[in-house]
């Protein structure tokens, strides 16, 4: 099986690309389509790892899956198993999300640790909070986790102790079948929150407050098949436009929402890069000059992520990488990954001008010239910041585990080649 990038940098990266499904929409949405024993039906469905991954978790659980290119139907007609072993639980992050599911179908739940990227602690907590709140008995806190609703569930008044993106959805897939209202406060409102909860609706849940902090749900005894077409990919556009813009390219995408893109054109202007935004496309004009503005009083200006609507975690990698190729310093501060800043030693490695402060915290100052280098991918955008390392870099790069990329991004190779890279798999 061929898991690595053979990549000779130096050259711009342009053209034209369509984003897939949103990525962390579509994982969700997998795991709510057995809610029902009607027929889901899905488009614009990314065809990455991640996706084959959940598909086979519902197969495995009783679900009729077909897929015709990016088209995929789900129905979950008969439930066989409540029980997800440890094989297919590793395999995904989102493993988790059937467990509300399996209790609103089953009434109870059987699931081992979940998989993902090594980045740093994920909390199950708010998971566990909000079950228990709703009436779900804890069998098990040690995986595997087992779980079961002795009486039924019911509506609560929640506040989560943060914005989680996965325990919101979590809480909403599994109080739409509950009896009474839920609401969810200081909820997750990311736009593939927002996605999730629209497929929901046209399910026949009662969900109202989607894309803001506080989410009402009126539960409701049964939802039936629907058919919902998942909204473009933020992450892959941004990492697109962070590729070209870092090799002095020109590139026009196409199937976004532009209001997933407001904090990203802020964020990118303080690199000195300007992109444009109008009738769902993005165009960013080609050999623009990278060039770090000082703030207010001659600071050195900070890149910080945060929940939404603040910058994307996923986005800092390759935004990282982006200020190798910028004239002046920046601070990059990861509030939310203790391990996402590994990576910057691969960086440093290529000649990257980049001092680590702690976990959370780096200095970039460039601009720098990288050299060709040899590498991992340690998870999905360590590696395709990676992948604009070389891209910029002189010479020939090699990046191994490319597997971890394409849990991410779908036909990565065949869209880089498309678009002027010099890229061979190996």
């Amino acid at each position: 099986m061929k898991n690595s990038f053979k990549i000779e940098g130096g050259v711009p990266i342009s053209g034209e690309i369509k984003v897939k499904g949103n990525k962390n929409a579509a994982l969700p949405i997998i795991a709510a389509s057995i809610l029902t024993d009607e027929k889901v039906i899905i488009h614009n469905m990314p065809n990455i790892l991640d996706v084959r991954s959940m598909l086979e978790i519902a197969e495995h659980l009783g679900a009729d899956i077909s897929i015709n290119d990016n088209t995929v139907s789900i129905q979950a007609k008969n439930i066989k198993t409540t029980e997800i072993s440890s094989d297919l639980s590793s395999k995904t992050r989102t493993s988790f999300l059937f467990t509300g599911p399996l209790l609103s179908r089953c009434g109870c739940a059987k699931i081992y640790s979940p998989g993902g990227d090594a980045i740093g602690r994920r909390r199950l907590d708010a998971h566990f909070y909000g079950f228990s709140s709703l009436g779900v008995d804890i069998i098990s806190e040690k995986s595997p986790f087992e779980f079961k609703v002795s009486n039924k569930l019911i509506g609560r008044d929640l506040f989560l102790d943060e914005a989680s993106v996965t325990a919101t959805e979590h809480i909403m897939t599994t109080a739409v079948l509950a009896e009474g209202k839920t609401i969810i406060r200081n909820a997750a409102a990311e736009p593939h929150v927002h996605d999730l909860g629209d497929l929901l609706n046209k399910m026949g849940a009662d969900i109202v407050g989607l894309g803001t902090n506080t989410l009402t749900i009126n539960g409701v005894k049964k939802l039936h098949g629907a058919e919902h077409t998942i909204i473009g990919d933020h992450i892959e556009a941004g990492s697109f436009i962070a590729m070209a813009a870092a090799t002095g390219g020109e590139m026009k995408i196409t199937g976004v929402q532009l209001g997933c893109f407001w904090m990203t054109r802020r964020i990118f202007e303080k690199l000195g890069i300007h992109f444009e935004l109008k009738n769902n496309e993005i165009f960013l004009p080609g050999g623009q000059e990278l060039i770090i503005p000082r703030e207010i009083g001659n600071a050195i200006p900070i890149i910080s992520d945060g929940p939404w609507p603040q910058y994307p975690s996923d986005m800092m990698s390759c935004t990282i990488v982006m200020a190798t190729q910028a004239q002046g310093s920046v601070l990059f501060f990861e509030k939310m990954f203790e391990s996402r800043m590994y990576f910057v030693d691969r960086l440093i490695q290529m000649g990257a001008n980049v001092i680590v402060c702690d976990p959370h915290r780096v200095v970039v100052s460039g601009a720098s010239k990288l050299i060709g280098s040899e590498m991992s991918s340690p998870d999905i955008r360590a590696g395709m910041a990676m992948v604009i390392a070389a891209l910029c870099a002189n010479g020939t790069s090699v990046i191994h585990n490319t597997k971890m990329i394409s849990r991410g991004y779908e036909n990565l190779a065949n869209n880089l080649t498309k678009l002027g890279g010099r890229l061979t798999e190996i």
